[in-house]
C-alpha cells in the first residue's frame, strides 16, 4: 500500500473517530505519513467515484498527485466536511484544503470552511477562491453533460454494458425519463459501477473542454 493510500485511510479513520485506534495515535500516524509525503493539499470530494475522476484527469494531464503532495479524500457524505476540515488546520495536518461539492450541498462546504477558520464564502466565486468548486448537480451530471448522451452511451458500449443499459431503459420506472437521467441511475445500480464509470468517462473527456468545476479544481491544486 503506497503512502498516499495509507494517509487517506488514516485520515478517514481519524475523522470517523475509529474506536479501535485512539485519536492521538491516529493523529500521530497521519502526521507521520503527511511528512513522508510532503503533504501540501488535501482534496475533499463527496465519494470514491469523484476521487476516481479527479485522479484520472490529473493522470491524463501528466500529473502524479501524490508526488506533488496532494491526496484526494472521499468524505462519504457532504455533512462530514467540517470534521475533515478541522483535521487540516494548524493543530492537525496543517494542509491546504480544496475540493468539489454538489450544488444542493454547497452550504455544508461554506459552513465548514467558515467554522474551521479557512474563510467565509457567500458565493460560488468565493468558494472557488478558497479552492472549492461547485458541480451543477453532482460530478456524474457534469461528466454526462460534457460528453453528451451519445458520447456517454459510446463509453457504455466500449465497456460492454450497452445491452444491459438497453434492458435497464425498458424498466417501467425508467421509460419516461430523459436518457441522461437513465444513464446516471444506471451507473449507480451496482456496487463499484459508479466508480468504474467515473474513471471511464473522465478518460473519454476532451482535455481542452473539461467541466468547469474539474478544470478549476485541477488548476487550483
Amino acid at each position: 500500500m503506497d503512502t498516499a493510500t495509507r494517509l487517506r485511510q488514516t485520515v478517514i479513520s481519524w475523522a470517523a473517530g475509529d474506536a479501535d485506534t485512539p485519536a492521538p495515535a491516529q493523529a500521530g500516524a497521519a502526521r507521520a505519513l503527511a511528512a513522508e509525503l510532503s503533504l501540501r493539499t488535501v482534496v475533499l470530494v463527496e465519494g470514491v467515484s469523484d476521487r476516481a475522476a479527479v485522479e484520472a484527469l490529473a493522470e491524463r494531464r501528466g500529473r502524479t498527485l501524490s508526488a506533488e503532495g496532494v491526496v484526494v479524500v472521499p468524505l462519504g457524505g457532504a455533512t462530514s466536511i467540517t470534521r475533515y476540515l478541522r483535521l487540516l488546520g494548524p493543530h492537525g495536518l496543517d494542509a491546504r484544503p480544496a475540493g468539489l461539492c454538489d450544488a444542493a450541498e454547497e452550504h455544508f462546504c461554506r459552513q465548514g470552511l467558515e467554522r474551521t477558520g479557512f474563510g467565509a464564502a457567500r458565493t460560488p466565486g468565493d468558494l472557488a477562491a478558497l479552492g472549492f468548486f461547485t458541480c451543477h448537480a453532482d460530478l456524474e451530471d457534469e461528466l454526462i453533460r460534457a460528453l453528451g448522451a451519445d458520447g456517454v452511451q459510446q463509453v457504455v458500449d466500449d465497456q460492454g454494458d450497452l445491452r444491459t443499459f438497453r434492458i435497464f431503459q425498458r424498466q417501467p420506472a425508467q421509460r419516461e425519463r430523459p436518457v441522461e437521467a437513465q444513464l446516471r441511475r444506471f451507473m449507480g445500480t451496482i456496487g463499484g459501477r459508479k466508480e468504474h464509470y467515473a474513471r471511464a468517462l473522465a478518460d473519454a473527456l476532451d482535455l481542452a473542454r473539461l467541466p468547469e468545476p474539474l478544470d478549476g479544481l485541477l488548476s487550483h491544486i
